[in-house]
């Protein structure tokens, strides 16, 4: 965060060329924005801002969160999905108090993001782009800035463990129902091909999120 204080200004060679000091959060006002989507988090216990001489304050925080993220996996593995992370303060009015806009342009962003997220687990962040609005809340505007951040499943681990055992029992359960084999072979392989469907079903529906509304294709099939 950054914000301009006019009144915190000082002449650098009147105290001995210092520009910048670093001060406490609750030293001079800052400003009090919120997560919307947030759920549950750590706050930051970096509770400190740097002043410089041009009444210029900088804030650097690092917050750990979770959020709500409407997740479609109709396509599942192979799926994309979109969260949008919003910060917003409904403490001053935009038009006349408070005004957030956002200092990098959303190619730094997706860059310095690429660069300091791990993306060796289950998701592959891909792209990040920017909204800037004001929401109306009892005929007053706020200032809201949106992050809408997109990511690609990886599939391996889902083609390996899923898709592959069940087409594996499919085409097993097609070669013995048109092969030589008696009315009672097939009968109890019939039963134990259901019953290893059952279990992939089971293991998939463990592993699948409860927030989408439709069922991923692999699951209806």
């Amino acid at each position: 965060q950054e914000w301009q204080n006019p009144f915190a200004t000082w002449d650098p060679r009147d105290f001995c060329n210092i520009s910048e000091i670093v001060l406490p959060m609750d030293t001079y006002w800052s400003p009090p924005i919120f997560i919307l989507e947030r759920v549950n988090g750590q706050n930051p216990e970096l509770n400190y801002m740097v002043l410089m001489h041009n009444g210029t304050f900088n804030s650097t925080r690092p917050y750990q969160v979770t959020l709500t993220c409407s997740l479609v996996i109709f396509k599942f593995p192979f799926d994309t999905q979109m969260c949008n992370l919003s910060i917003a303060s409904f403490l001053y009015p935009a038009v006349t108090d408070f005004v957030m806009k956002t200092r990098r342009t959303p190619a730094e962003i997706v860059r310095d993001s690429k660069s300091l997220i791990l993306t060796d687990g289950e998701w592959k962040f891909t792209n990040v782009s920017i909204i800037e609005f004001t929401e109306m809340m009892d005929d007053k505007g706020f200032s809201v800035v949106t992050y809408v951040i997109s990511m690609d499943r990886r599939p391996t681990l889902y083609i390996l463990n899923l898709i592959l055992p069940t087409c594996a029992l499919y085409l097993l359960d097609m070669a013995v129902l048109f092969g030589p084999s008696s009315l009672e072979e097939k009968i109890n392989f019939q039963i134990a091909i259901i019953l290893g469907s059952s279990m992939l079903a089971v293991i998939l529906n463990n592993s699948l999120p409860t927030s989408s509304n439709k069922p991923p294709i692999i699951g209806t099939h």
